[in-house]
């Protein structure tokens, strides 16, 4: 796995969405091609308040507010980055994907290869994603495995501000479409953040806690929920539980994941999409094709039920994964 690029060691603490908007802000000054557009972007600073100051540095020319149309900002980004700029295209909420679909699914993710490589789509698409926040089924959904179904198409979300400004780097600087998941709960989480350029590497995951007794594969917010039941299992009852930051699901860091699996013989993945083809099902379905022998037992999927996500706040707690239910799994299935 790559290491940070890192021109300075001291750190600096600040949100995930600071970290957003300070990924976007470096891309901008280092290549004049990076543009930024979307719905309340630039004056408004964003609706989650991710992109605060990016017009005041880079001027009307570089950082455009939207009509309210998915199509119009995705259809715009795309002829952006066909003409040789580097588009970085805001969608609100990942649900409203949805109204722009045909254009990131048919045209952006196949000209490249149905023009044999003659037409390019450095582009990426960054929406906030995920529940916890009381917005409702239309405003609450993960839908990274949407995208992780269409060929053509590469898809990220960090779990912390360090890996939202390396990340966001590796993205803008890929020649292909990336669609950047932020998660909206994660927004105003502080992490310590290395000071100085960061660029990460696409398609790498990230062992984010040792352990010797089982892995759990998580993503996004899940990742944290990940971390506080490893330590609950070790305080509790003593089991070691290995936590591994997909982070990339295209591409998908196939090694470090079997490598990490094979070390425990146990696998969990916990993921807040739909229990119904979420990705990690596709998880499951690669470690028992590709390291069956080295499993101790069938593998365990924590989800989200196969339900759209309800407003009211007990109830949408109940439904998205949280550390009680993957201490509960562990412990059911080692003890």
């Amino acid at each position: 796995m790559a290491e940070l690029t890192r021109t300075e060691m001291t750190r600096t603490e600040m949100t995930l969405r600071d970290a957003v908007t300070r990924g976007i802000a470096q891309e901008m000054r280092r290549d004049e091609s990076v543009v930024f557009l979307g719905e309340d972007v630039a004056s408004a600073g964003g609706v989650f308040k991710a992109t605060p100051g990016l017009l005041a540095e880079f001027g009307p020319r570089r950082v455009r507010d939207t009509p309210i149309s998915e199509q119009a900002i995705v259809g715009a980004a795309a002829g952006a980055a066909m003409t040789g700029l580097r588009p970085i295209a805001e969608i609100m909420f990942s649900d409203f994907l949805a109204v722009c679909w045909d254009i990131v699914a048919n045209q952006i993710a196949k000209t490249r290869y149905m023009t044999g490589g003659q037409v390019t789509f450095p582009l990426v698409i960054r929406t906030a994603n995920g529940g916890g926040l009381r917005f409702g089924a239309q405003h609450s959904q993960s839908v990274e495995n949407w995208a992780m179904a269409v060929p053509g198409l590469k898809v990220v979300a960090p779990s912390t501000a360090a890996d939202a400004v390396g990340l966001l780097a590796a993205a803008v600087r890929d020649p292909d479409p990336v669609l950047f998941f932020e998660h909206k709960a994660l927004y105003p989480v502080r992490f310590e953040v290395p000071d100085g350029e960061l660029v990460d590497e696409l398609g790498t995951a990230k062992i984010v806690r040792e352990g010797r007794d089982c892995t759990i594969l998580a993503l996004a917010a899940m990742v944290p929920k990940a971390l506080v039941a490893a330590d609950e299992l070790a305080a509790s009852v003593g089991i070691d539980a290995m936590v591994v930051d997909v982070r990339s699901l295209v591409p998908l860091d196939t090694r470090t994941i079997c490598e990490a699996v094979a070390r425990t013989g146990m696998v969990v993945t916990v993921e807040e999409n739909p229990r119904l083809c979420g990705w990690g099902a596709e998880v499951v379905s690669l470690l028992t094709e590709e390291i069956w022998a080295d499993l101790d037992g069938p593998p365990i999927r924590i989800t989200t039920p196969h339900v759209p996500l309800p407003s009211a706040a007990e109830l949408e707690d109940a439904t998205i994964p949280s550390a009680t239910r993957i201490v509960e799994a562990v412990r059911k299935a080692l003890t």
